[in-house]
């Protein structure tokens, strides 16, 4: 028997024969055990005490010598992070080629555009946008085809303006440039919607010579792939033609009574882009006031943790509203700025109700998503608008500017001449004001809008109006709600005529379920995401990204983009109007129910990911969320060959931005550790840790990844963020 180790015995007999029962005490330990005999089987307790002190022993061993092993292995960690930092850096320098090539680009394409001469401004140059602008503005001769096909081109200088505030470093524009573009902006926008106007008088002028024979009215519509119009005369104020519908664009209404029978007429001017929200909200990546930086990732690696100067926030209003007119830019940005003001004050987390089942549902009052989504104006519940959070809730499909316009002195013929009265105003709103109707409730207006082919509502989407005077979208004054997913419709009825949008909640496909990306081929790549109603897989090449397919249950949608190459920049802004977005703004956190994420970690690990992203995959790992904020744990596995990622041999890495280390750890596993695999060590970036393992060949196309490639990977994970959204 061991020193140090007593043992106590004791007996009795529970009746006159066998069995005993023997009670051994082991300093304190007591095991009891009944026999058939005296001394019979009593050595087994020892034997088990004894092994479980030694298992202990041997599990104090393996910590000891694990923990020798970390003090060496952060020695050496030191002692390399200097060199290791450096080999990085100089791999780093093809951020700053990329950078330096856009400008280049960027230049080159002003100076073909002055050689081409093809009658369109630089809006970047203030003498050359502001002529085109007083030209257009004095140019009387307007008609709605004519501004249909001018407003290609306004477009395309506003998308120029737009990516050159999202893709210019900040010392490549100034602060004066940047308010500069952003009200040129804004004045395009106003411009383009007046000369509308301006077409729309000019038509319902001439209305009666295109008076339809079986209604007596008129009618028309006219569309292209960015605007539908729809305008509707009433000439002959006959009860029985107070509804029509404009067949070739699912658009359609139903007059009240009163309106029925007077001189007014009714314009449906559908435009795919959003001309009304505030510019951060129409162009994803542009500060606004009150925005937090908490969250700010860099668009640019060598400029981490820096972001440009933040502009004036810019409101927008309805021009068609002659009241609404008088309000300047100035006004528009006071007014949205107090709103933003408010809003930014609303920091509780949203709950929505559960998906609807059917594909039709009357909603006669907010529904719950509805009331959770909306904020409410400071001064009492009672008279408070339900003013729509664009945080969360934003236009998607376009806006629908529903209008009852006044109809001018129509043409009269007097013998041989035609003989029409001119009035000195532009185009008026109908004086309208919602009368009692038969059964003694508010006389209201109703409304069937055809849903774009090329958009996604993934669910019932919220009908918001635009209030001019507080420049926002709000929800009340609209109800009878109506969404007919199959027919691609939704009906609802006003109390009167307002510019309305669809709402659709900005988040509805966060938190990710999954995502992936791996080479193709030589400065090729695929990213796929799984979101939560969507799967979309996206090529890159080079500097350019395509849509590769957009599938919703099991089945491809949005045609009309996929295959097409474009920048990172403009594939964001197509998904984004198509419906699907899956871009975080930096106040999804308060929207996503996900573990934050420091922004060292984030930045450095899309960074370093996409140096290696010519020869390594990369894929989510479910331990991510449970490895803390200050960490970020993935899939990685060397990846030559031009298909899919599915049998490779994943490891999984953990990295804090500063340290990183391949973990013991399997998505098998039963629970989350940080112990380092055998045979590895610390490493301070992800480049050295998989030159580890690595094959001459991978290392060797990692060095050869072109710098617009790699670019174009960095802007893909920067805008996803895929390890804090997964």
């Amino acid at each position: 028997m061991s020193p140090g180790l007593w043992w106590g015995h004791t007996s009795s007999a529970v009746s006159s024969s066998w069995p005993l029962t023997a009670r051994w005490t082991l300093r304190g330990w007591s095991v009891s055990r009944e026999g058939k005999g005296a001394g019979q089987g009593f050595g087994a307790p020892a034997e088990a005490l004894l092994r479980a002190q030694q298992e202990e022993e041997e599990r104090l061993e393996r910590e000891r010598l694990y923990q020798e092993r970390l003090e060496k292995l952060e020695a050496k960690y030191q002692g390399e992070r200097e060199s290791e930092l450096a080999e990085l850096h100089s791999l780093e320098q093809k951020f700053l080629s990329a950078q330096h090539w856009k400008m280049d680009y960027r230049e080159q394409a002003k100076w073909e555009h002055y050689l081409s001469c093809d009658g369109t401004p630089d809006p970047t140059v203030p003498q050359e946008i502001n002529t085109f602008m007083s030209l257009w503005r004095d140019d009387q001769d307007v008609d709605v085809q004519l501004v249909m096909e001018k407003k290609e081109v306004v477009l395309n200088l506003i998308e120029k303006l737009e990516f050159l505030l999202l893709e210019a470093a900040p010392e490549e524009i100034t602060d004066t440039q940047r308010d500069q573009y952003q009200e040129v902006i804004l004045q395009l926008q106003d411009l383009l919607h007046q000369k509308y106007n301006d077409a729309t008088q000019n038509l319902l002028k001439i209305a009666s010579m295109y008076e339809d024979s079986e209604t007596g009215n008129m009618h028309t519509v006219l569309k292209d792939k960015n605007v539908t119009f729809c305008i509707w005369a009433n000439l002959k104020k006959k009860v029985r033609f107070k509804d029509h519908v404009f067949q070739d664009a699912g658009h359609g209404f139903e007059l009240p009574l009163s309106l029925a029978l007077s001189s007014v007429a009714v314009r449906v001017l559908h435009t795919n882009y959003d001309h009304l929200s505030p510019l951060w909200v129409q162009c994803q990546g542009l500060p606004r006031p009150g925005a937090s930086d908490s969250m700010e990732l860099a668009e640019h690696p060598e400029d981490t943790g820096q972001e440009p100067g933040e502009e004036a926030e810019k409101g927008r209003e309805e021009p068609s509203v002659p009241a609404a007119e008088e309000m300047g830019s100035k006004g528009r940005k006071e007014s949205s700025a107090s709103l933003k003001g408010t809003s930014n004050n609303t920091d509780e987390k949203k709950e929505t109700e559960e998906e609807t089942e059917k594909n039709s549902d009357i909603l006669d009052a907010p529904s719950q998503e509805e009331e959770a989504l909306l904020q409410e104006e400071p001064g009492g519940r009672e008279e408070a608008p339900q003013v729509v959070d664009l945080e969360q809730l934003v236009p998607v499909g376009g806006v629908y500017h529903i209008s009852a316009l006044q109809l001018p002195p129509q043409a009269q013929d007097v013998g041989n001449w035609t003989m029409v009265e001119l009035l000195d105003v532009g185009l008026e709103v109908y004086p309208y004001s919602p009368g009692q109707a038969e059964d003694g409730t508010r006389e209201a207006v109703q409304i069937t809008l055809g849903l774009p082919d090329n958009v996604i509502y993934f669910k019932v989407p919220v009908v918001g109006r635009w209030d001019p005077a507080g420049q926002w979208w709000r929800t009340d004054g609209i109800s009878k709600i109506t969404y007919e997913a199959e027919e691609k419709s939704i009906t609802f009825s006003m109390g009167d005529f307002h510019t309305v949008a669809l709402l659709q909640d900005a988040h509805l496909n966060l938190p990710y379920q999954a995502w992936e990306l791996h080479p193709t081929g030589v400065d090729e790549g695929l990213f796929t995401i799984t979101a939560v109603f969507a799967t979309i897989q996206i090529r890159i090449k080079d500097n350019q990204c395509m849509l590769s397919s957009v599938v919703v249950e099991e089945e491809e949608v949005l045609s009309h983009i996929t295959g097409k190459w474009m920048s990172p920049f403009a594939l964001r802004a197509a998904l984004k109007r198509a419906g699907v977005n899956i871009f975080p703004a930096e106040y999804s956190p308060k929207y996503v129910p996900v573990p934050r994420k420091a922004a060292l970690a984030e930045v450095k690990a899309y960074e370093q990911m996409a140096l290696l992203a010519a020869a390594f995959a990369f894929a989510h790992s479910k331990w991510n969320g449970e490895a803390g904020p200050e960490q970020v744990v993935f899939k990685v596995s060397e990846h030559l060959t031009a298909g899919s990622a599915k049998g490779n041999h994943w490891y999984l890495l953990m990295f804090n931005g500063e340290k990183v280390q391949h973990l013991k750890l399997t998505e098998t596993s039963e629970a989350f550790s940080e112990k380092l695999e055998d045979e590895s060590q610390f490493h301070s970036t992800l480049y050295h840790m998989v030159k580890d393992s690595a094959s001459n060949e991978a290392m060797d196309k990692v060095e050869r990844a072109g710098f617009l490639f790699i670019d174009s990977v960095y802007q893909l994970l920067l805008a996803t963020r895929v390890l804090a959204y997964s």
